[in-house]
């Protein structure tokens, strides 16, 4: 019963106070600002995936009109409809909440094109992005949350007794049959309420906005977000209690908390980041693409000498058992060379990013900030496991493709008008959703542990804070 007095008080305290209407409307226009660029970018791939679904289309459709055309023949050799006629698209559309958070989705690549040729060209990216996007990313609802919402808990809880402690208020008001601790927790709850209800109601408002599904697992996602986003107000409320339970005044309070959000936000993440690449650095791209372009060139220059090796691995076609052009054997003993001499390159990239990953997802821990950061991106389908699942689809889909055309160029068929339907395709499928939600999991726990111990040993300083002097 006290306590809901305490907390009704605080909140007609809060409905009066112009600083809280004016945060509040600051923060709805920076919030817009922020869902805006995420469905932007969102409906930019969407377009992008749009025209590459007309263009495969296109293609197919133009394929089938010079397969019926008698001036073509039976049909058409297997290596050319594998290679580029008949090439198709494997595509991951935008994730359930990706207008909310951009995170990663603008670094990997999020479609690409098959064919027979090696693994590399298949996610090739050839979109060009602004580099100061790529180096500080986007301004969307994640940054919002994770920069700018500490603020404003920090701006309403930084002065929760010192307040009324300068103003010689506090002693009036524990003269009356109310704790320390009591009052702090009701100025606590009805503050947290307040904006941690805000932030919420501001995170449904930008999923609607954006589109989001109403239904299935867009809204158990949706629920997973809301539930990090109240753990990490969760936790810097926590820190002002506790830092307010050292007795100092207001001015020291708020400087001693916006220190530690610059360090949690800003000085760990950047440190746990320089830490990771310096203990798993990954080969540059540069490095990468060069290997892939002297790869090729030397794999073209020994074309002969391949031609012979490609022979002896397949004596059927050293036999006249198989009818595939000189052309076509040479180009798959071209394609096997380049990639074999990438191999070793490409492997070291991916299990150095692998080992990056790994390490970030113990380092998280380290600061709210990160493990927030993670957890939204993994809810919101554009974090680093997602795009790692559709890679690996797109290499089974891959294997898939060149073991359905290099029979056929070996044994040297035709592609005709009715082998087109039986071309594979590809059909993205999506992360299970229990693996999604083991990992927000993990990063709650990171959230919601650190705020028991730090709002526990903040409400039991309570005891012993000084209402003068």
């Amino acid at each position: 019963m006290l306590l809901r007095r305490i907390m009704r008080h605080e909140v007609r305290l809060l409905a009066v106070d112009r600083t809280l209407l004016a945060v509040g409307i600051l923060l709805a226009v920076v919030v817009g600002y922020g869902v805006l660029n995420g469905v932007t970018w969102a409906a930019f791939q969407r377009a992008t995936l749009n025209a590459a679904a007309r263009e495969e289309s296109d293609r197919f459709k133009a394929l089938r009109n010079r397969l019926t055309s008698p001036g073509d023949g039976p049909g058409l050799p297997a290596d050319q409809v594998g290679l580029s006629l008949g090439a198709r698209y494997a595509a991951m559309p935008p994730g359930p909440l990706a207008s909310l958070v951009i995170g990663q989705s603008d670094l990997y690549p999020y479609y690409a094109l098959v064919t027979t040729a090696n693994r590399q060209s298949a996610l090739a990216h050839d979109e060009i992005e602004n580099p100061t996007h790529l180096m500080s990313g986007r301004f969307d609802l994640g940054f919002v949350v994770v920069v700018l919402y500490p603020l404003v808990i920090l701006a309403l809880g930084y002065n929760l007794l010192s307040g009324e402690k300068e103003q010689g208020t506090l002693v009036i008001v524990l003269s009356q049959p109310v704790g320390r601790r009591t009052l702090v927790l009701g100025k606590v709850l009805a503050r947290g309420l307040a904006v941690v209800g805000l932030a919420v109601a501001i995170s449904i408002g930008g999923y609607l906005l954006a589109g989001g599904p109403t239904t299935g697992d867009g809204l158990t996602r949706l629920g997973l977000w809301l539930a990090v986003v109240a753990a990490y107000g969760a936790f810097w409320f926590a820190l002002a209690v506790a830092i307010n339970a050292l007795g100092r005044s207001s001015a020291t309070n708020a400087l001693a908390l916006a220190g530690t959000w610059f360090l949690l936000v800003a000085v760990v993440p950047a440190l746990a980041s320089l830490f990771v690449r310096i203990a798993y650095p990954v080969p540059s791209r540069i490095e990468l693409i060069q290997t892939v372009r002297e790869a090729s060139d030397q794999a073209k220059a020994d074309g002969p000498k391949l031609n012979a090796k490609f022979l002896e691995a397949h004596p059927e076609l050293a036999r006249g058992q198989a009818e595939a052009s000189e052309f076509a054997i040479q180009s798959l003993a071209v394609q096997d060379a380049s990639e074999a001499g990438v191999a070793a390159v490409l492997s070291r990239f991916e299990t150095q990013l692998g080992h990056q990953q790994r390490l970030v997802d113990r380092l998280r821990f380290l600061s709210p900030a990160i493990a927030t950061l993670e957890a939204l991106q993994d809810v919101a389908g554009t974090g680093s496991a997602r795009y790692t699942h559709f890679a690996a689809q797109v290499d089974q889909f891959h294997e898939g493709w060149r073991a359905y055309f290099r029979p056929k160029i070996l044994a040297g068929e035709l592609i005709r008008r009715d082998d087109l339907a039986r071309i594979p395709a590809f059909s993205f499928r999506e992360e299970p959703l229990g693996a999604v939600a083991s990992r927000a999991s993990v990063g709650l726990a990171g959230l919601i542990l650190p705020t028991l111990v730090i709002g526990s040993i903040g409400l039991a300083a309570m005891r012993r804070y000084p209402v003068v002097g």
